[in-house]
């Protein structure tokens, strides 16, 4: 059976890049009726945290990448977390095999200078050794190379002698990460090993280990990193780069997902939900090609995604990511009146690609106090035209009986007939006056949305507000 994995490092928040990794590895495992595992690599004590590993799960989990095996989860095996492997002498218990088989030994340094071995010995004694002033160390044979067969960049060779002895359990005890990702993908019998090239140096020592300790190694496929603009790795200079991030400023986990899958395998389509491609997935359709991270790209795709979204589905996900960010209140008022939101939201999605963007849009139907942009008051409420134009809106409103969008229309442009003031200050007057913005959904809908009462109600606010605006200037 195939089994791939994913196994982050709880010191940070989840990368997208990690995301692209653990993405093409669920897909193929789900593609073969295989299983997809979790595992936390955990052993950078000083920086890893329970609370980064909760939130990897979390955002994993948003992001729709469920695991047959993991810290929660467990199967076959007992151990999820390299420390739990560790705590149980797991990894010294290989080392010292190796060490007993003459392929490592104990590298003892000076207490003075921590880079210069003084002794390399098969065995500990109180005489030869301090506290913390060892490490085990694997033996390189010079000779021959290593060859292997990358799925993606196919054969590769590295020359042994270019290769000297190296750490694998260090003088605090832990495990370095070349000898435990063996160890672990070993006993967790792994038999797929899809991760970024930044990893391709790591294989060479790898298979050494694998070597020494008589084992088959899985298969190695090494993708292409994603990368900045200047076409470096991606990283917080480009761009926040965390799920988190995404998830907060209001992206949808399909839309993120999409995006990422688009970044390195070859698909007939654009936009599509990645659980309908799996039968469609194979490791022959991952491009070898570098691939640049286009934040504008991102948001088209996942805007293309939230507009194809049932508007009662949407509601649902808008109210989910209100909860998220901690804006109950917003959450509350929609709840209130789910008809009136669905209404809101269903006129507001064609301008926005983000939940962000449809808070931003949606928001001022909500609320009794219009917060009105500085760029609507300098250039319409301090003119001298806005007072009688208002006036004669809210006469026109008060006895329209026609709330469609033709019939809100009919009296916008019966009162721009009038010429008060030009067509255009007319109609940004009006969708100012009502929203408090001069960017909106489109003004008939929105007048249509809003009703009577609440268009009545906001032109009589901006009326005073004009009218002391004027007073205060005399």
């Amino acid at each position: 059976m195939i089994r791939c994995r994913f196994a982050p490092s709880p010191t940070g928040h989840l990368h997208v890049g990690g995301v692209r990794t653990a993405l093409f590895n669920w897909l193929y495992a789900r593609s073969n009726s295989g299983k997809f595992i979790l595992r936390i690599e955990d052993t950078d004590i000083e920086r890893s945290t329970g609370a980064f590993e909760e939130q990897i799960l979390m955002s994993l989990r948003w992001c729709g990448l469920d695991w047959d095996e993991g810290p929660d989860i467990k199967g076959m095996n007992t151990f999820y977390r390299q420390s739990e492997r560790n705590e149980k002498g797991i990894y010294l218990h290989y080392a010292e095999k190796l060490i007993d088989e003459g392929y490592a030994y104990y590298a003892i340094y000076d207490p003075n200078d921590k880079s210069k071995i003084v002794k390399k010995t098969s065995s500990i004694t109180d005489d030869n050794y301090n506290d913390n002033n060892y490490t085990i160390n694997l033996k390189c044979n010079k000779s021959g190379e290593i060859v292997f067969n990358d799925l993606l960049k196919g054969e590769m060779s590295f020359r042994k002698d270019t290769f000297n002895d190296f750490v694998i359990m260090k003088s605090n005890g832990l495990p370095t990460y070349n000898f435990a990702v063996v160890i672990d993908d070993h006993l967790m019998e792994i038999t797929h090993v899809i991760r970024g090239e930044d990893h391709l140096s790591n294989t060479p020592r790898q298979l050494m280990i694998y070597d020494l300790l008589g084992w088959d190694p899985p298969e190695f496929m090494h993708i292409p990193l994603i990368l900045g603009h200047d076409r470096s790795p991606l990283s917080k200079r480009h761009g926040h780069t965390s799920v988190e991030f995404f998830r907060k400023e209001g992206y949808l986990n399909k839309g993120l997902m999409n995006y990422l899958a688009l970044l390195g395998w070859t698909v007939d389509e654009e936009i599509f939900d990645f659980k309908d491609k799996i039968n469609e997935f194979s490791l022959n359709s991952i491009s070898n090609k570098p691939v640049i991270f286009d934040y504008e790209k991102l948001e088209w795709v996942n805007g293309k995604q939230l507009r194809e979204m049932k508007i009662s589905d949407l509601l649902i996900e808008y109210g989910n990511w209100l909860k998220f960010i901690g804006n109950t209140d917003m959450y509350n008022k929609m709840t209130d009146d789910q008809s009136y939101a669905k209404n809101v939201i269903d006129i507001c999605k064609p301008k926005v690609n983000t939940l962000m963007q449809l808070y931003e849009f949606s928001s001022s139907f909500f609320t009794n106090e219009l917060d009105f942009e500085d760029k609507f008051v300098e250039k319409f409420l301090k003119k001298e035209w806005i007072i009688p134009l208002l006036e004669r809106a809210i006469e026109r409103f008060d006895n329209n009986n026609d709330w469609s969008i033709k019939g809100t229309e009919k009296v916008v442009r019966d009162l721009a007939e009038e010429r008060i003031t030009s067509k255009k200050n007319t109609f940004q007057s009006i969708r100012g006056a009502v929203t408090g913005r001069l960017v909106t959904s489109g003004l008939f809908e929105t007048l249509s949305v809003l009703g009577k009462t609440r268009v009545l109600d906001r032109l009589n606010n901006t009326l005073d507000m004009a009218e002391q605006l004027q007073e205060d200037e005399k």
